[in-house]
């Protein structure tokens, strides 16, 4: 898949695709029905399948100090659309000149003479435009007057609810990562850098990988059975494990983050890669009155993360 990050002539081979577009935050089978309908387009046409999308998401932009809220963060979103067969992915720079365009301006110098698109597919709730002013069915006008086609694409439904990422974002602030997955289509991953800790879960007999969330939607904080792929390195695959998604209340710890015990492995995973997928929820995170009560915990954790994962 190749990535182009302006809108203001990427390479010609880039030009003539049929692409869709949206925030893709989660990827979720919404996104999905979105990107097939663009993909079906263009095979029909021979072109190449592209995603346009913004970077930042638009609402860091426009409110950069509400709480975090992203489902999946930008190299994540890369790799599920590479994994979906998107050939151009457009990672447009979400600025104060990208948001001042009206409807038309975006129409016309972003999606026709910058991006050179032969034809555009968009969820039927689309706004677009300075002030979102720009409905999908302006966008069908537009690119009708302007020369590209339009493809609108009605929303999803499933036996969860509406799918969508705020939909997804509650459930998973529930706890209910099983729910998640039905919308998402997969399971929802927390992806990033291997970090160095205070080395407290070695010390205990469970290593851990730890993970910053900064930037993303919260999960219910507590213990999670989880697969985990280690993306890079020399240990690269896949593995079962346990994670704790929270603030180390038993440290004293105010910073959220992931921390990751990869079953049955020894190695050192610093500086490389992870993506941790979340399971079933097993407990909320808690204070203990020793270290041996939360060893405990931790022995009690794992073996009921192997039972899950082994029919997960």
């Amino acid at each position: 898949m190749q990535t182009f990050r302006t809108w203001t002539g990427p390479a010609p081979s880039a030009r003539g695709a049929a692409a869709a577009i949206g925030n893709f935050d989660g990827v979720h089978l919404g996104h999905r029905v979105v990107i097939e309908a663009a993909r079906s387009e263009a095979a029909r046409r021979g072109a190449p399948l592209g995603v346009v999308t913004f970077e930042p998401h638009p609402r860091e932009f426009f409110a950069p100090g509400a709480p975090p809220f992203r489902l999946m963060n930008a190299e994540a979103r890369s790799n599920r659309l590479a994994k979906l067969g998107v050939e151009h992915l457009y990672e447009l720079p979400f600025d104060a000149r990208l948001a001042g365009l009206s409807p038309e301006a975006f129409a016309r110098e972003v999606l026709s003479d910058g991006l050179g698109l032969s034809h555009v597919v968009v969820g039927r709730d689309f706004c677009f435009g300075k002030g979102r002013a720009g409905t999908a069915r302006d966008l069908e006008r537009l690119g009708a007057e302007i020369g590209f086609g339009v493809t609108l694409v009605d929303l999803l439904s499933n036996e969860v609810g509406e799918v969508s990422s705020t939909s997804i974002r509650d459930l998973l602030s529930n706890g209910r990562p099983r729910d998640a997955a039905a919308m998402l289509g997969h399971w929802h991953r927390i992806e990033g850098e291997v970090l160095h800790g205070d080395s407290r879960g070695r010390a205990l007999g469970y290593p851990t990988a730890n993970m910053s969330i900064h930037g993303l939607h919260r999960p219910r904080f507590g213990v999670y059975a989880v697969k985990i792929d280690v993306l890079s390195g020399p240990h690269a695959g896949s593995y079962d494990g346990a994670c704790s998604i929270g603030v180390r209340p038993m440290f004293g710890e105010n910073v959220p983050n992931c921390e990751s015990y990869l079953f049955d492995f020894a190695g050192d995973l610093y500086g490389t890669h992870l993506s941790v997928a979340l399971v079933e929820f097993l407990r909320d995170e808690a204070k203990y009155d020793s270290l041996n009560a939360l060893v405990d915990q931790i022995e009690k954790d794992c073996a009921r993360a192997r039972e899950i994962l082994a029919d997960a």
